[in-house]
């Protein structure tokens, strides 16, 4: 990584901020999918009940203030600039803000920690679409930053996250509960040309291990593909109810593919999830999604630092190796009939 970075490019999935926003945000993210246009209203109620507002664009702010302070305390004269791909501030809204400012060389942050089309490529396509809309196809330095699934940090604040959860339960809820790691299904077509799973799995097994855990499984939400394709199982709350029948009496739900407690968290979680749980008289405790935790703050400057700095030390833990910053043409990859890949539904 060249010393000529110049600002940070923090890229998130974006989300409405009124109700007016809901449907053309909506149509932004499902834009080219075959998705039925009942299904996109489906989700706009979802956020109706939260007043039309995603979550996810305050929970942004707070993560990019206290990466700004951390970036300040480091010594790191590196402004961060806010591109969303699916609502404003777009990626090219960022790309614009660039160029007025003079600032030529971003790291892009991507809000994920964990590899697949939907998560990282899709993203770099889209700043490379930004490029060419709002910067005349200029080059540009726009690497990413590694995603931190195994990095130390990472894991800790999971485990610190997770621990809150379980205190919430008594000694007995304890004595009966699973831990559920939870991540938004993706189309196996996708899954299978990325390390998705793997990476969930190998941090899932991490945060185990030191919570000293070993009833703990690896569920999906948020499905919403045609009922025809395959998509990663098994959903959330069919795993409760096979856990009803089992005799668990307690879970404790982490979102550990999700960086912030935004919609499909609330929603398709402390709601649908909770509701399963409450319908089969089983407890439900959720550990908070880990982005404002100043361990993944402190995990995002410690990569930053490693990126700025070729040669130095790249942590991670585990049996995996630290997840490459520079990745290959074939890199998760998302085969479809259609020719087209898909990005990830809402």
């Amino acid at each position: 990584m060249p010393q000529s970075i110049d600002c940070i490019l923090f890229v998130s999935f974006g989300g409405p901020e009124g109700p007016n926003d809901v449907i053309p945000f909506l149509e932004n993210v499902l834009r080219g999918k075959p998705v039925p246009r009942e299904r996109l209203l489906e989700v706009a109620e979802h956020y109706q009940h939260f007043g039309g507002i995603s979550p996810i664009n305050d929970q942004n702010r707070e993560i990019m203030a206290s990466l700004e302070a951390g970036l300040r305390d480091a010594k790191l004269n590196l402004p961060v600039i806010w591109g969303n791909r699916n609502w404003k501030p777009y990626i090219a809204d960022a790309f614009a803000e660039m160029q007025q400012r003079g600032l030529k060389n971003a790291l892009p942050i991507f809000t994920n920690m964990f590899s697949s089309y939907s998560g990282c490529r899709q993203y770099r396509e889209n700043i490379q679409d930004a490029i060419q809309t709002s910067c005349g196809g200029q080059q540009l330095t726009v690497p990413r930053l590694r995603f931190g699934f195994n990095h130390p940090l990472f894991i800790d604040a999971q485990v610190s996250l997770i621990g809150e959860a379980y205190s919430r339960l008594t000694e007995e809820q304890r004595a009966s509960s699973r831990l559920l790691y939870s991540a938004h299904s993706i189309p196996n077509s996708m899954s299978d040309n990325c390390n998705y799973v793997a990476q969930l799995k190998e941090a899932g097994r991490l945060i185990a291990q030191q919570l000293k855990i070993e009833n703990w499984d690896l569920v999906y939400q948020s499905r919403s593909g045609p009922p025809q394709q395959p998509w990663l199982e098994p959903d959330i709350s069919d795993r409760i109810r096979e856990l009803a029948v089992e005799g668990t009496q307690a879970v404790v739900v982490a979102p550990l593919g999700f960086v912030s407690d935004h919609m499909e968290v609330l929603f398709d979680l402390d709601t649908e999830a909770k509701a399963t749980c409450d319908e089969l008289g089983m407890v439900y405790s959720r550990a908070s999604a880990v982005g404002t935790h100043p361990m993944f703050t402190q995990m995002l400057i410690e990569l930053i630092q490693e990126r700025l700095n070729e040669g130095s030390t790249r942590r991670s833990i585990g049996s995996m190796p630290p997840l490459h910053d520079v990745c290959p043409e074939n890199c998760c990859l998302y085969p479809r009939p259609t020719g087209r890949p898909s990005e990830r539904p809402a």
